[in-house]
């Protein structure tokens, strides 16, 4: 995200309280496989998080997932052969911007399904706790930062896996922040990669973002419950 366009963007975080109560009517299969379908309907709708997410519009499904450990990684392949279900929401004004990621990758298999997320945690288990930039120009503008990540297991209603967390510091000429959470979650044959992100701009202190780990658990655990958990 280059900063200085973030500047057109808007902050609701008390909007993903909203959509606490949502429930699926769909099941996976008497087989146990969970199916497209299932998943699609899972995913969460720009109305049922808050009344400013919006989706963007139709696009072709994305080859590749979310950059896991941030900076200047580039996105997570997607491991296997999958039917993939994407579904970005994003709300955004002039205080900052908020934008939720959501990934669901169905398997043949709950083995091909397992492999995969251990193939995502490999990648998580690779990041590099500290990494600093510097300012970049042109297209991609943007100060430099100092951006922090950390990895650790994530259980949520039967679906096991990992969140990777991320913390963006910018110089102090430019105050901003930006927190990020790319959580991986397998149950059955299916894996969920949720991404949410909110950048914050004119606070630079750590606190910025103080409900964001309940934010981003409550957006994951609500699409789990979706899909199917205990």
């Amino acid at each position: 995200m280059v900063v200085t366009r973030v500047v057109r963007a808007a902050l609701a975080v008390c909007a993903v309280a909203a959509f606490a109560g949502c429930s699926a009517d769909d099941s996976p299969d008497p087989d146990g496989t969970i199916t497209v379908d299932t998943v699609r309907n899972a995913l969460l709708k720009p109305a049922e998080v808050g009344p400013t997410w919006k989706a963007p519009q139709e696009s072709a499904a994305p080859n590749q997932l979310v950059s896991i450990c941030g900076a200047d990684t580039a996105p997570a392949g997607i491991p296997g052969k999958p039917q993939l279900v994407a579904a970005p929401l994003s709300d955004e004004g002039t205080e900052g911007v908020q934008s939720l990621t959501q990934l669901g990758l169905v398997y043949e298999d709950a083995v091909s399904a397992a492999t995969a997320l251990a193939t995502l945690r490999t990648v998580a288990d690779a990041c590099a706790p500290t990494v600093s930039q510097p300012a970049k120009s042109g297209e991609r503008e943007e100060p430099a930062y100092t951006e922090t990540a950390a990895t650790a297991p994530l259980e949520e209603g039967g679906w096991i896996g990992f969140v990777t967390t991320r913390q963006k510091q910018y110089d102090k000429a430019h105050p901003a922040t930006a927190d990020v959470a790319v959580a991986a979650l397998a149950r059955g044959n299916v894996v969920l990669v949720d991404q949410y992100a909110i950048y914050r701009l004119g606070k630079s202190d750590a606190s910025a973002n103080p409900q964001f780990s309940a934010d981003w658990q409550k957006l994951v655990g609500t699409t789990v419950k979706r899909i199917g958990g205990q």
